[in-house]
């Protein structure tokens, strides 16, 4: 990528933080970003948080508050902040621990001069922590049945401002924001072959999400009916060890597919695909604790409740052809 800034992109990074352990490795990343296009951090963290993070930033970086207190999302509070206050015609949003290198960045760029929004692929860089290996079993089996979802998306600026940007109440927003991309008639390319490296997180916040990460199943109604059937599927598997040994081996086939498409070999290691079944293990008794959730009113987020995980299509096309917000 040419080494001067690019006029037509920024990088939007929203951003809550409640301690600073990993602030000096992010400054470093984002001094070499901003050699290559604009970078707006939207920061939602505290006050004394945020005037650390203002005097740690480099130069470049244009540092900011949230500035939309309707969304129950922060992520979506930043986002839609960033396009309050960019002018870029393309968008590229990001979570903190998302790393992209000149030519990723380069090529969703490239994308986007031919779609709407495009969705690459995360991965965990070597050498990766036993949680890593873990969650990196369920990014094989949704690249095996179609696609993951990242922590970063690729967006035109303009579509989103047509649309009136997308909902803040839900729970699952990179889906949301797909959806009212398609919504709206935009046109998604799915890079699974463009692989962006994202920053593992502690072992403590890996299972803190676990049970927030299975209702995201509850805005997709067929892999919610499949993960349903996960725990009545093991306590059948439990009685014979050879049907628990048969559910294993399908698991890592799938998995092993999911590596090995488009290009997946090069950036996951040839063990990852044993990590499913433990996966599929967790999120069997998980996918009933969101259920129960669900019941109880939604899952806790700061300091309220979310219920929705996202809103459908025909849910979204109906609300934007009114000119209305979708209802949770």
């Amino acid at each position: 990528m040419d080494a001067r800034p690019r006029t037509n992109a920024e990088y939007i990074l929203p951003l809550k933080w409640t301690e600073d352990s990993g602030l000096e490795e992010l400054c470093g990343y984002l001094e070499v970003l901003c050699t290559h296009l604009p970078v707006l951090v939207v920061d939602g963290s505290d006050e004394e948080r945020f005037a650390v993070h203002g005097r740690a930033f480099p130069p470049a970086v244009r540092h900011c508050r949230t500035a939309h207190p309707e969304c129950l999302n922060g992520k979506v509070d930043g986002v839609l902040t960033g396009l309050d206050l960019t002018r870029a015609e393309y968008l590229i949003i990001a979570d903190d621990d998302v790393r992209y290198t000149p030519s990723a960045l380069s090529r969703v760029l490239a994308l986007l001069a031919d779609a709407d929004v495009v969705r690459p692929q995360n991965y965990f860089p070597a050498p990766l922590p036993w949680h890593a290996k873990w969650d990196t079993g369920r990014i094989l089996l949704n690249r095996a049945f179609g696609s993951d979802y990242p922590g970063t998306l690729g967006v035109r600026a303009e579509l989103l401002r047509r649309t009136g940007g997308y909902s803040g109440d839900v729970l699952f927003e990179n889906l949301e924001l797909l959806r009212t991309v398609k919504a709206a008639g935009g046109r998604e390319a799915r890079a699974g072959d463009l692989h962006i490296a994202r920053l593992p997180c502690s072992a403590r916040r890996f299972f803190s999400q676990r049970v927030r990460q299975a209702y995201d199943g509850f805005a997709q109604p067929l892999r919610l009916s499949a993960e349903l059937s996960l725990l009545p599927l093991l306590t059948w598997c439990l009685r014979r060890p050879r049907r628990l040994a048969g559910f294993a081996g399908i698991a890592v086939a799938a998995a092993e597919y999911g590596r090995r498409r488009g290009g997946g070999s090069r950036v996951f290691p040839p063990t990852a695909a044993l990590w499913a079944p433990v996966w599929l293990s967790e999120r069997a008794v998980c996918i009933w604790l969101a259920a129960v959730r669900r019941m109880g009113g939604g899952i806790p987020h700061s300091g309220t409740r979310i219920r929705t995980a996202a809103h459908s299509v025909v849910t979204l096309r109906r609300e934007l052809h009114r000119g209305t917000d979708p209802v949770a």
